[in-house]
C-alpha cells in the first residue's frame, strides 16, 4: 500500500488594508531610442533603426526617426553561441548619423555600458544592502549601469563629445558580448546613456560578429562594415513573441519587448494631498498604524487600482514588438515627499519600496503579498534617499534592493516628526532592466 500525497494548498497572501493613489506628474517627452528585441540575438543585423528607409535594402527596417536636442539611449542584449566551433564575440554597436548640411555635436551628458560576465555578475545579494558610491553594490548588468547613472557618472568608454560632421556617421558605441570563456556560452550587455545633439541625428542599433585577423585575434568591426549592416541587413533574429494587442478588457497579456522610440525619459514629482495647502503643500502622513502606496511603473494590467498607465507610448516601433515602454527600463524616478505631521504628538514614519502581487483593480482593500515570497525576483537595482535626521543633519543613502514577487520591503528612510512637523523625504531610482513592475512606495506611521 503506497502511501498517500496530497497537495499542499499555498497559504493565502497577506491583504494589508491601505490607499494605494497615482503617482502626481507625468513622464517628461523626451525620447528614448530604445533597443530590447529581440533580447537573445542569434542572427545578427539591425537591432533598431531610426534612419529613413530610403535606399535601404530592407526598408520595413527602418523607422525614419530624427533625435534633436534631448535624448536618450537604452540597449539590453543577450547574445548565446550555440556553434561551439565559432565563440567570437557578437559585437553591438550605436551609429549616430548626420544628414544636415552643417556639423552636430552630440554631447554625453552620462552613460554607462556592462556586461554580465565579467563586469556585474547575478550574484545572491540580502534585500536591503546600503553602500558608500565609491564602492558600489550590484548584482547584473542593469542593476550596476541604473546604479552609475543615479550618480551621474560617464564611463570612459563614452566620449564627453560626438562630432559628426555633414553626412557622416560616427559610432557612440562599439563593444563585444563575449562568451568565449563562459559555460555556457552566454552572456548580455546592458547600456543606458543620456546625450544632447545641436542638431538632427539619426540612430541605428546593429549587431555583427567580431573580425578575426590572421592570428585569430578578436577585432571589433569597423565603421564601415556597420554601415553596410546598416544598408544591406534585415532586422536581427530570433524575433521575440507577438505582444497581444491592448484593449478595455485584456485577458492573457503578452507584452513582448521593446524596440523602437518610446517618450519619456523621466517622472520627476514633489507628492503632496489632493487638496494641497497653495502656501504649504504637504502630504499629511498615514494615521498611527495605517499606510499609503504611491504606484511605481505601473502598466497596462498591472495598475494596482490607481487607474494609471506610466508606461511610456511608442513614438515609433516595429509591428512585432511592444506596444508601450512597458517596464519604464531606464526611466528616472525623482519623488519628493514634504511629510507633515498634523497632530499635536511625535509620529514616527518609514518610507518604503516594495513588490506587491500584480493586480489591476484590487480585488481586496488594500496590496497583497506573500509571507513567504516564491524564489522569483522582482526587483534587483539601487535607490537613493535624501532627508534630514532626527537630529537635523542631511542624509544621503544609497542602498542595493532585491525584491522578490510579493516581498513587502524593509524601511529605507525612518523619521519621527514633532507635532506639526513638515519634512521632506527624496527618493531617486532609475527603473532597473532586471525588474519585473509593477512596484510602489509606501508611507507608513508606526
Amino acid at each position: 500500500m503506497f502511501p498517500l500525497f496530497l497537495a499542499q494548498t499555498p497559504p493565502p497572501p497577506i491583504v494589508r488594508p491601505q490607499e494605494v493613489r497615482p503617482l502626481p506628474a507625468q513622464l517628461d517627452t523626451v525620447p528614448v531610442f530604445n533597443s530590447n528585441s529581440p533580447e537573445l540575438i542569434g542572427e545578427p543585423g539591425i537591432l533598431l533603426s531610426t534612419f529613413p528607409p530610403d535606399d535601404m535594402a530592407q526598408p520595413e527596417a527602418h523607422l525614419e526617426f530624427a533625435f534633436d536636442g534631448r535624448f536618450d539611449v537604452f540597449a539590453h542584449h543577450v547574445y548565446r553561441a550555440d556553434d561551439p566551433e565559432d565563440l567570437r564575440s557578437m559585437y553591438v554597436a550605436i551609429l549616430v548619423h548626420n544628414p544636415g548640411v552643417e556639423t552636430v555635436t552630440v554631447n554625453v551628458l552620462a552613460g554607462a555600458s556592462y556586461l554580465s560576465q565579467p563586469d556585474a555578475p547575478f550574484i545572491p545579494l540580502p534585500s536591503v544592502v546600503p553602500f558608500s558610491p565609491r564602492e558600489p553594490m550590484f548584482a547584473g548588468p542593469g542593476s550596476r549601469v541604473m546604479g552609475d547613472l543615479i550618480q551621474g557618472r560617464r564611463q570612459e568608454m563614452f566620449p564627453s563629445q560626438l562630432v559628426v560632421p555633414p553626412g557622416a556617421s560616427a559610432l557612440l558605441m562599439n563593444a563585444p558580448i563575449s562568451v568565449a570563456e563562459l559555460e555556457p556560452p552566454l552572456n548580455g550587455r546592458s547600456t543606458l546613456v543620456e546625450l544632447e545633439s545641436d542638431g538632427p541625428v539619426y540612430l541605428a542599433s546593429l549587431a555583427k560578429a567580431a573580425n578575426l585577423d590572421g592570428n585569430e585575434t578578436e577585432l571589433a568591426p569597423s565603421l564601415a562594415q556597420w554601415e553596410t549592416v546598416l544598408r544591406e541587413s534585415g532586422l536581427a533574429g530570433p524575433r521575440d513573441r507577438t505582444p497581444t494587442p491592448i484593449t478595455d478588457n485584456p485577458g492573457q497579456v503578452i507584452y513582448g519587448r521593446v524596440a523602437g522610440v518610446a517618450q519619456g525619459a523621466s517622472w520627476t514629482a514633489t507628492v503632496v494631498d489632493d487638496s494641497p495647502d497653495k502656501n504649504n503643500p504637504v502630504l499629511t502622513i498615514p494615521a498611527v498604524g495605517a499606510a499609503f502606496s504611491y504606484g511605481i511603473s505601473t502598466l497596462y494590467a498591472g495598475q494596482l487600482g490607481t487607474g494609471q498607465n506610466q508606461s511610456a507610448p511608442m513614438l515609433v516601433r516595429y509591428d512585432d514588438t511592444a506596444y508601450q515602454a512597458h517596464g519604464n527600463y531606464g526611466i528616472a524616478y525623482n519623488l519628493s515627499f514634504p511629510l507633515y505631521n498634523p497632530s499635536d504628538t511625535p509620529k514616527t514614519v518609514t518610507v518604503s519600496l516594495e513588490t506587491p502581487i500584480k493586480e489591476d483593480q484590487l480585488s481586496t482593500e488594500g496590496l497583497q503579498f506573500f509571507e513567504e515570497p516564491p524564489n522569483r525576483t522582482f526587483f534587483r537595482g539601487p535607490i537613493q534617499i535624501r532627508y534630514r535626521s532626527d537630529r537635523g543633519l542631511p542624509q544621503i543613502h544609497n542602498f542595493h534592493l532585491v525584491q522578490l514577487r510579493g516581498q513587502q520591503g524593509a524601511p529605507l528612510a525612518t523619521v519621527t516628526l514633532a507635532p506639526n512637523e513638515k519634512r521632506q523625504v527624496d527618493v531617486i531610482l532609475r527603473y532597473p532592466p532586471d525588474a519585473t513592475p509593477p512596484q510602489v512606495i509606501t508611507i507608513q506611521t508606526q
